[in-house]
């Protein structure tokens, strides 16, 4: 049976709120009334049932990706993961390491199919797809974490730069991580491509067997976690600033590596207040506290 989500303006009257189990999008389009009105119908329409498509190829998504082959057969679970794939011969990943990013790309394409749109984003907990027409522009708030609100700086994306993703992933989000990263903010082509390398790039940063840092089976926190048994990191305890720099490095040198193979644009890595910032893109000093993640697009 397709689920029914809850679909409805937010009370601002310009963001759509598209909510369905753990899919929580928030949507915003700028254009013609009627081109607006036309994409948040389409982004409805797609919305309705797309949870259950996912669910119906949960098994695979929760498996090691192949690197050589897909068997998934849905959009989404394709896109998936194409985005996971090029890492998968050297770590264990799953499609699941980009499904929010994957998710807002898809609800963003069937807008952009609809409607002719100025600019437009699909927010998917901190995973957006952007939208950028010709002379726009879009603010990202940096939050120190990801599980409190704090903007500590702002990245620019104009429409002549090739970012059309950004994605955060740490300790503190959403999902579990293999490190001990707060945030790593990425900005690639897609949002699918961002999740995955964010991801990555989270894991990197790590100070492996450190006694400070509390570890446990992901699957005793989550029976039906994609990453089974493998430790991940539950608490953070003092560390020096070597030991700080350090996991920031090792971090680094991953998404430098993704940087030079053409898989990101750039990369905001932080712990403990530090904070090292890979690629060309550059770190606009802090705005006001009102350009927050979820709704931080410029007029």
């Amino acid at each position: 049976m397709t689920r029914l989500p809850q679909i409805a303006l937010l009370s601002d009257g310009r963001r759509l709120h598209l909510q369905d189990g753990p899919i929580d999008l928030i949507v915003e389009a700028r254009g013609p009334t009627h081109e607006v009105r036309a994409a948040y119908e389409a982004a409805a329409l797609r919305f309705t049932g797309l949870l259950d498509e996912l669910c119906a190829e949960l098994p695979g998504l929760r498996k090691a990706a192949n690197p050589a082959a897909c068997v998934l057969n849905g959009v989404v679970a394709r896109r998936m993961h194409d985005a996971v794939a090029p890492y998968a011969a050297d770590c264990f990943i799953t499609p699941m390491a980009a499904v929010a990013g994957s998710v807002a790309e898809e609800i963003l394409g069937a807008m952009l199919d609809a409607a002719s749109l100025d600019q437009a984003y699909v927010n998917n907990g901190g995973d957006i797809a952007i939208h950028l027409g010709k002379g726009e522009h879009f603010s990202i708030g940096l939050m120190d974490r990801p599980d409190r609100a704090g903007v500590m700086r702002t990245i620019r994306v104009d429409a002549t730069d090739p970012v059309r993703g950004i994605a955060t992933s740490g300790r503190h989000g959403r999902s579990f991580s293999l490190g001990i990263a707060d945030a790593v903010t990425v900005l690639a082509a897609s949002s699918s491509q961002a999740d995955a390398a964010a991801t990555i790039i989270a894991n990197a940063v790590d100070l492996p067997g450190h006694p400070a840092i509390a570890r446990g089976p992901a699957n005793a926190l989550q029976p039906d976690s994609d990453l089974g048994a493998r430790l991940v990191t539950r608490d953070v305890g003092e560390l020096s600033g070597a030991e700080i720099a350090a996991a920031l490095e090792a971090g680094a040198e991953c998404a430098r590596e993704l940087f030079d193979r053409g898989l990101i644009e750039g990369a905001v890595l932080q712990l403990c207040g530090d904070l090292l910032v890979i690629g060309t893109k550059a770190i606009e000093r802090q705005r006001p506290r009102t350009a927050l993640l979820e709704n931080a697009v410029d007029a």
